[in-house]
């Protein structure tokens, strides 16, 4: 986890494996193939986590309930540690929200023929599964295709911003993913400034 203070707030960048929830202002960033992560907020206590998992085999059966599957088990465990993480600080399960994004097909898109889910349709499928279940709202999403993603998931307004990864202009890509989450920390600064008191 690398978190990079700006202003009054921060940037904090988890990889695979990690979570972080926070209240404060501040963005939350990862980088995502075939992983999954979870923007999870809770808008009454301005409270936001994610997390960043891929499940731990490269295929599985089209015809596997995944509950009973080790993706199952690891992917169930990573969305615990996050709620969890939330119910800790306060949240109230019920007024959770969720965004998710990630579930790359990155390497053999033919596999997807056969009678095996790959990797990243094997997370698309848990995350949607596991979210129906657990009766948490899917606000937004951006799952599969053939392409990796950036995003900043922001306290301020609860939104995340994509960009398609694209090594060939990593300088300027680099450039404004900073100008990104720079910015949404100073809106929510500029939010926390205009509150009314009665």
């Amino acid at each position: 986890m690398k978190i990079e203070k700006y202003q009054e707030g921060e940037r904090v960048t988890i990889s695979p494996g990690e979570y972080f929830v926070t209240g404060n202002p501040g963005v939350i960033s990862t980088l995502l193939g075939s992983c999954i992560a979870a923007c999870l907020y809770d808008p009454t206590r301005r409270l936001i986590g994610m997390n960043h998992f891929m499940l731990s085999n490269p295929r599985y059966s089209k015809n596997l309930p995944l509950n009973i599957s080790e993706a199952g088990r690891y992917g169930i465990h990573a969305m615990d540690i996050l709620i969890n993480a939330m119910m800790a600080r306060g949240t109230n399960r019920r007024m959770l929200r969720a965004k998710i994004f990630g579930g790359a097909t990155l390497m053999k898109q033919e596999a997807a023929t056969d009678n095996f889910f790959c990797v990243g349709q094997v997370n698309c499928r848990f995350i949607v599964e596991y979210l129906k279940e657990e009766e948490i709202p899917i606000e937004a999403m951006d799952i599969g295709g053939n392409f990796g993603r950036v995003i900043h998931f922001s306290n301020g307004d609860y939104s995340v911003h994509r960009r398609k990864v694209d090594s060939r202009r990593s300088g300027q890509v680099a450039r404004r993913d900073r100008y990104c989450w720079q910015s949404a920390i100073e809106q929510q600064q500029d939010a926390l400034t205009q509150i009314d008191l009665w």
